[in-house]
Parts: C-alpha cells; sequence; structure tokens
C-alpha cells in the first residue's frame, strides 16, 4: 500500500438488510433494530459445490469450500458472530432472500439441475425464531440453469429469478405455508451481445466475464412493486418489466430496455431511499451509472458515469456489490482483485462523489450487508474464505476494520434476521 492509499484510507475512518431484499424490507427491519431483546442471525450463503455442471470447462471453478447455508448469531454491540448451524445442502446456494416477517429464507442454488430441462433450483426454508435454524420446505425448478439472484416481490406473494447462465428471469409464486410454487412466469433475453472489452476498463485491464452469451444476473422490484428491472452482463442492458402481483407475470414495459457502455457488464443495482433514482454496477467497466428513474412509466435517464476504483488505478479488477445507506447519504460498491470497498458521498441531485475506499481484509469480495442498524458491515472475501466485520461511521460514511474474521468456505451472500427470544 502506498502513501497516497494510506492517507486516504487514514482519512475515511477519522472524517468521513439485507442485500438480497427489496427496499421496503430493508427499511422494516431497520426500524426494528432499537429493540435490543430481539435476536440478531446471519445467514451465509455459499459455493459449495464447484460448477462444473454449469461452467464451460475451460472456466477457472470456485473450489466449493462452504457446506450449505452457515448460520450465525450476532453480537449486536461489537459484530461479533458465532457459529450456531449449517444448513447442509452441496448444492451452492449463492444467494439468499427473507420475507417481511423474518420467518422464511429462499436461496437460489448456482450448480444444482431439476429433471430435464438442466434448470437450477430454488428453496425455501422456515426460520425457527428461537434459535434462528432452517427447515426445508420445498425445492422448485428455476426456470433456467445457473440462477445467481433472487429477490422477493413488496406483494410478498412472488420470488424473483435471475438465471446467469440461462440467460433467462423467472416468476415463482409463495405458497400459503412459504413452500414455493412451479413458475408463473419465464422471461429468455434476447438482443445483440455486448463488446468482449469494457468501455471503460482501467489501462491494462483483463477483466472479461461473459459477452458471449446472454447472461441474466440481477433482478429485483422497483419501490412501488409495479415495475421489475433486470440486468443483463452479456447484452448491456437493463431490462424493466411491468408487473401483475395477480397473475405473477411479466410484460415488456414502454421502452424496454436501456443500454450501458458497450462491454461494461451490468452487475447488479441499487435504489436510492427516495425511489427516484438508481445506481448500477458494471463489473467489467468497474464503475457506477446513476440514471434518474421514472416510477410512473419504469423509465431510465442515465445523468453520471464514475470509476469504483482510486485515481491512476491500472490493471484488472470485477465490481460485484453495490448498496445504498439507509439514510440515502452513501454509497459502498465493491472491488474483487482490488479487493476493496469502495465509499462514495451522494450530493444533493444523487450525483456521486468518490470518497476512498476500504481495504476488505481478504480476496474476492463478492457481496457485503449491513445490519439491521446500520452500524455494521460485514463482508464475504469469497476466495479468502472469510467474512470480515467493519464498523460503519453513520456520520461520515467510513469503514473501519473491527479485527473480527468469521471462517466460513467461499462466502458468496449474507442476509440478516431478527427473531423473538
Amino acid at each position: 500500500m502506498n502513501s497516497q492509499d494510506r492517507s486516504r484510507r487514514s482519512f475515511l475512518k477519522s472524517t468521513v438488510v439485507l442485500a438480497a431484499t427489496a427496499p421496503s424490507l430493508i427499511g422494516s427491519l431497520r426500524a426494528q433494530s432499537h429493540d435490543r431483546s430481539r435476536k440478531l442471525y446471519a445467514y451465509v450463503g455459499t459455493f459449495s459445490s464447484p460448477l462444473r455442471d454449469v461452467l464451460p470447462t475451460q472456466v477457472d471453478l470456485p473450489p466449493g469450500n462452504g457446506r450449505g447455508v452457515h448460520i450465525f448469531e450476532v453480537d449486536r454491540s461489537n459484530g461479533a458472530m458465532q457459529p450456531v448451524a449449517i444448513q447442509e445442502t452441496g448444492t451452492s446456494p449463492s444467494c439468499l432472500a427473507v420475507n417481511s416477517q423474518g420467518t422464511r429464507l429462499y436461496s437460489a442454488n448456482e450448480t444444482d439441475r431439476a429433471e430435464h430441462n438442466k434448470e437450477g433450483t430454488v428453496s425455501s426454508f422456515q426460520v425457527d425464531q428461537t434459535d434462528g435454524k432452517l427447515t426445508t420446505l420445498n425445492t422448485v425448478g428455476s426456470g433456467g440453469a445457473g440462477p445467481t439472484y433472487i429477490s422477493i416481490h413488496p406483494s410478498g406473494k412472488f420470488v424473483l429469478v435471475a438465471n446467469y447462465f440461462g440467460g433467462s428471469v423467472a416468476v415463482l409464486p409463495i405458497l400459503a405455508d412459504g413452500r414455493l410454487g412451479a413458475a408463473t412466469d419465464v422471461q429468455r433475453d434476447i438482443g445483440e451481445l455486448g463488446a468482449k472489452k469494457a468501455a471503460n476498463a482501467p489501462p491494462g485491464s483483463f477483466a472479461i466475464s461473459g459477452h458471449d452469451r446472454t447472461h441474466a444476473h440481477m433482478i429485483q422490484s422497483d419501490p412501488t412493486g409495479r415495475f421489475v428491472l433486470h440486468t443483463d452482463l452479456g447484452l448491456d442492458r437493463i431490462f424493466v418489466w411491468k408487473f401483475d402481483d395477480q397473475k405473477g407475470s411479466l410484460t415488456a414495459a414502454v421502452p424496454h430496455s436501456t443500454s450501458l457502455p458497450p462491454g461494461d457488464g451490468p452487475r447488479h443495482f441499487a435504489f436510492h431511499s427516495n425511489g427516484r433514482m438508481l445506481y448500477c454496477l458494471q463489473e467489467e467497466g468497474s464503475n457506477i451509472v446513476l440514471f434518474d428513474y421514472n416510477a410512473a412509466t419504469g423509465g431510465l435517464r442515465s445523468r453520471q458515469t464514475i470509476s469504483t476504483l482510486p485515481p491512476g488505478f491500472a490493471g484488472s479488477s470485477f465490481g460485484s456489490e453495490i448498496l445504498v445507506s439507509d439514510d440515502g447519504r452513501f454509497v459502498y460498491a465493491g472491488n474483487r482483485l482490488h479487493d476493496s470497498i469502495a465509499i462514495f458521498e451522494v450530493g444533493v441531485e444523487g450525483s456521486l462523489k468518490y470518497l476512498g475506499e476500504e481495504w476488505t481484509r481478504g480476496d474476492y469480495p463478492r457481496s457485503f450487508a449491513f445490519d439491521p442498524s446500520g452500524a455494521f458491515l460485514f463482508c464475504c472475501n469469497q476466495r479468502g474464505d472469510n467474512i470480515a466485520v467493519f464498523r460503519v461511521d453513520r456520520k461520515t460514511g467510513g469503514l473501519e476494520f473491527n479485527g473480527r474474521y468469521v471462517p466460513v468456505g467461499n462466502p458468496s451472500m449474507i442476509a440478516l434476521i431478527e427473531c423473538e427470544r
């Protein structure tokens, strides 16, 4: 680390839940955070088997060091995580989503295949409110190969799935007992593939993810529930759908999609708390594009593009996760290979100002999440086989490592649930 990096990070420290759920759920859980009588549990999705049945043979395969969904009890005062149990699956539950009551958890199983369709699966679990343990309810097909992201529609009646290797998105109904039904709609991405080289890649970058085919990467409803958005990394586009919350169906909005810079590879996005702005993170371009969002039409208008990497960076890095603080004042973006979390201040009109970055204390930060109070950030270092815990300075946005490492094999995503004692 050079002196410039040290000074930037020192400045951040001194001056400066749930990623898998819809914005309305994040707000509801954080509103409960002052009730210290409630236990807090962390659920960590992992890569628990190699992706040999999904990925091309030439791809460098994740080792699959996880064992399923790892469960921890979290100490609210210091962020310490004590192991409780492991829900062993062997199917790489790499993305998790939690219902608004904290009673059900859903996992996208990235390596499992269902029946003759060669598709992935999604599982539903009951959350024990006394000890946080999980009971499997059922598992259904995801509507495509390699489901990499799921979220819950604000109505609470549907799970939305993005199938990365299948290039499709699907809607799964949530039944009265929490189990999942067969897909009510499946839509396959169509369009011209983007450039293999990112338009905004840093000098010397070899960050190439997947412009070989369509790759649906994230899907989530807007805060109103009227529209559903999803990214396709291979097409360099964000698609917008009108959503029928009675039938569980998707209908193309007009316009149906918005382009990102060629080859930049849109991965994840996050709405601002005001619902009028959307921040989209590009995996290969390592940048964030700010869009004005029209809640009446689902329309997107780009207004700013800013790098997630420090000035002067050269080489390869892959963008991973993006979160907006619940007060809307800061945006956090993950950089894999650079192994940092970039921190941005949100201006009056939503424009971002780069403040600096924090080292993630591990290799390949795939995702991160805040606890319900926003006081701690938990970072999943996928190749480092650990979760690192940071204190969040709510006034300045800065992150400070609290010295706590949590060993987990290939952690992919963390979700936090408050349960009754």
